[in-house]
């Protein structure tokens, strides 16, 4: 019962406040009890996916298809329990780092300046490519330099979140610390280049006429954190929702590659000795589509496979951040040149990524 419900002079009865605390207490002891049981599940299946494959399936042990299988079965749930997880996390994030609070931040900064922090922050804001035409367009609109706007739309699909937290799953931190370190220093150079080159001029006209659309409700980020709660169930119920059968398809086209793809055959074409590897590797990923849950167990399985990691990367952040879908929409705001210089200078970058990690790993 609320307070301001109730007549004049009546106070709220105290036996209030302390059902209030124990309803905190079940909704913190229910949080904690779903993460154990979170953990616990995801410890085992390892052992899951030996059992389905071996004992209950009764598959030969090193086959193909048993490989394949034993890959999706543990590598399916995994994926998605992470994905669920971190969705859940970047939902929080998002009520933090609305586009209008974004704009503001980096409005008015020194352009030098504006690149790093822009791509610190399209690191930790969940905007993809389907958000690139407003932002740009509220980018552009409050002053934000077009350098500075491309170091964030470069940062903001490639160092994917969820790219991360997968990456850490897999792999390690190293192999997510290369990934993120590479990816951050391909935004702010990038973005330094194209702003030193000043094409302004190959910018749409209306985008310059458009506004901002500033204090929109959407906006107000005076938020409890039952709301911001209420906003990461909210986003596990949208984003996995949708894109679960992306996960479920990438997943199942990297059991293909670890049950089937012979080994010599894989390190020959992206393995460290073929030096148009890693052109090949962006080549083949701009034009696919797929999220960074999708294409990394495929990266998985690239891997396992004898590909090198250096090649890997290039293929995988060619996906994410050259993909062919955001040229389209990005087509819509920016001219032919503008794009094709974009593409060019990220394309760069990645293929010195690919060299460079395959030369040193």
């Amino acid at each position: 019962m609320k307070q301001e419900n109730l007549p004049a002079g009546v106070d709220l009865p105290v036996a209030v406040i302390p059902s209030r605390r124990r309803l905190i207490v079940m909704k913190l002891a229910l949080v904690l009890l779903g993460v154990a049981a979170w953990w616990l599940v995801y410890r085992n299946l390892a052992a899951f996916a030996k059992w389905l494959t071996y004992d209950l399936f009764g598959m030969v042990v090193g086959s193909h298809p048993s490989l394949a299988v034993e890959f999706f079965v543990f590598e399916a749930p995994k994926v998605l329990m992470l994905l669920t997880l971190v969705v859940f996390g970047v939902g929080i994030v998002r009520s933090f780092f609305t586009p209008e609070r974004t704009r503001q931040i980096l409005a008015g900064r020194r352009e030098s300046a504006g690149n790093v922090l822009a791509s610190l922050l399209g690191v930790v804001t969940p905007f993809c490519s389907c958000s690139a035409v407003p932002l740009f367009i509220g980018f552009v609109t409050t002053g934000v330099p077009l350098g500075v706007t491309f170091s964030f739309l470069i940062a903001a699909p490639m160092i994917n979140e969820v790219a991360l937290v997968l990456l850490f799953g897999l792999f390690g931190w190293k192999v997510a610390a290369l990934y993120a370190g590479t990816g951050l220093l391909i935004a702010i150079v990038a973005g330094w280049v194209i702003g030193r080159l000043r094409l302004e001029r190959w910018v749409e006209g209306w985008v310059y006429e458009a506004t901002t659309g500033a204090g929109a409700a959407g906006d107000d980020v005076s938020l409890t954190w039952n709301d911001r709660l209420r906003l990461g169930r909210a986003a596990v119920k949208d984003i996995v929702g949708k894109v679960w059968p992306y996960v479920l398809a990438g997943i199942a086209v990297g059991a293909g590659i670890h049950g089937y793809a012979p080994e010599d055959f894989m390190a020959s074409i992206m393995g460290k000795g073929a030096w148009w590897s890693v052109p090949l590797a962006v080549i083949i990923g701009i034009p696919m589509y797929s999220n960074a849950a999708g294409i990394i167990p495929i990266v998985q399985a690239l891997l396992g496979k004898g590909a090198a990691l250096g090649t890997v990367l290039a293929f995988m952040m060619s996906v994410i951040g050259l993909s062919l879908p955001e040229m389209i929409i990005l087509r819509k705001v920016l001219k032919v040149p503008l794009i094709a210089t974009f593409a060019g200078v990220v394309g760069v970058g990645i293929l010195i990524v690919g060299y460079l990690f395959n030369i040193l790993l």
